[in-house]
């Protein structure tokens, strides 16, 4: 009896042990090394930029998903894009945070040179955005496998512009058509100049248009030729002094011709001020801007006008409201411009303009615009009746 006893006690300890061995190794251990196991799902990422070579960010960031419609992303990338002063490109890149991620918002910028070639120009911007898109991958399982690779650079040798800042711009361009009865020349020339700082902004402008249109008109079986000949000129120039994030000051000052609006000479120096809800630095995406100017009119007349004016001095204001805003729903631009005379309140404009463009579901996008004016101060329309010419 003794011996079966101690037969079966050594038989349980071994089925115990079994049994052990079974528990430890089968599906329960298995559940429990798949949760300690890292998720390694990476971040689904919507790149909202129309000027991107998008197609090689995805082939050089291959951390993150990915994706062609917003509404699956859990980090929207808005990035917008303006020229520099020294003909460059800066890039604001916006990473707004969606889903598990909605706390994280950054803003990034990277400026390009105007002598960068589009290949180093995409490669400064693929380097600013996988900076950006750390923060989003170290909250995840990812994180692990992050690897910080600072590199040493020399200070910066400093920069000699020649140009001072100053960028010129030269163009001409021309058509010319006819036919049996009619024949059409047209010619326009421009040319600018700008400057643009930390603190000021400098435009100035010069153009010139000239058109002439024949056509052959038949009356009572005699033809004839009437001939219409179109002439402008522009000179325009503005500065713009920033006081600071919401506040600028400056002068806009004009001189110009033109016989389509019987102008034979125009002067107009208007001061103005200006005030931004949202910091300057952030126009890029949205703006809220009131501009006010005062504005003096020199006024000569080709013609006698229907006010029987030759020529006359005026005082005006302008109001004007521009509203910008660049959003991962979409994006919408809208300016109110009202004007009067100080003389006659009665020639006054109103101009409502707005551009909405919204995007529903992946793909698919819609767009609204409109114009709406009511002019009353078109001073300088000739007297007369009509004509053929």
């Amino acid at each position: 009896m003794k011996i079966r006893a101690g037969i079966c006690e050594i038989f349980g300890s071994w089925l115990a042990i079994a049994i052990l061995v079974f528990i430890l190794s089968g599906p329960g251990l298995a559940q429990m090394r798949e949760v300690t196991q890292p998720q390694v799902e990476p971040p689904r990422v919507f790149i909202d930029c129309h000027q991107c070579d998008l197609t090689y960010i995805r082939s050089e960031i291959t951390f993150v998903h990915f994706v062609r419609d917003r509404n699956e992303a859990d980090i929207h990338v808005l990035i917008t894009i303006q020229s520099t002063g020294d003909g460059g490109r800066e890039y604001a890149l916006n990473f707004i945070g969606r889903n598990n991620f909605y706390d994280i918002h950054n803003t990034l910028k990277y400026v390009s040179k105007r002598t960068d070639s589009a290949d180093i120009e995409r490669k400064g911007l693929v380097r600013v955005l996988k900076v950006g898109l750390v923060p989003y991958v170290a909250k995840t399982d990812l994180g692990d496998y992050l690897r910080i690779d600072f590199e040493k650079r020399l200070p910066p040798a400093p920069v000699e512009d020649p140009w001072k800042s100053w960028v010129f711009n030269l163009g001409l361009s021309g058509s010319l058509s006819g036919e049996e009865s009619k024949h059409f020349l047209s010619m326009h020339s421009n040319f600018s100049a700008n400057r643009v700082t930390d603190k000021i902004k400098f435009r100035t402008g010069l153009s010139g248009y000239y058109s002439s249109s024949v056509f052959k008109i038949e009356e009572d079986g005699v033809t004839s030729d009437i001939t219409s000949i179109q002439k402008s000129f522009s000179l325009s120039s503005l500065y713009v002094l920033s006081l600071n994030e919401h506040w600028s000051v400056g002068g806009w000052l004009g001189l110009s011709s033109s016989t389509y609006n019987n102008l034979d000479f125009n002067l107009n120096p208007a001061p103005a001020i200006e005030y931004n809800f949202f910091p300057y630095s952030e126009s890029t995406r949205r703006q809220l801007r009131i501009l006010y100017r005062l504005g003096f009119n020199l006024n000569y007349y080709h013609e006698e006008t229907v006010f029987d004016k030759t020529r006359e001095a005026l005082l005006g204001e302008t109001l004007t409201v521009i509203f910008e805003m660049k959003e991962p729903w979409g994006n919408i631009s809208s300016s109110l411009e009202g004007f009067h005379y100080f003389n006659d309140f009665k020639k006054n404009h109103l101009v409502l303009w707005t551009n909405l463009n919204l995007r529903l579901f992946r793909g698919f996008s819609i767009s609204f615009s409109g114009r709406f004016s009511k002019i009353n101060d078109q001073v300088y329309l000739a007297k007369g009746d009509l004509s053929l010419e």
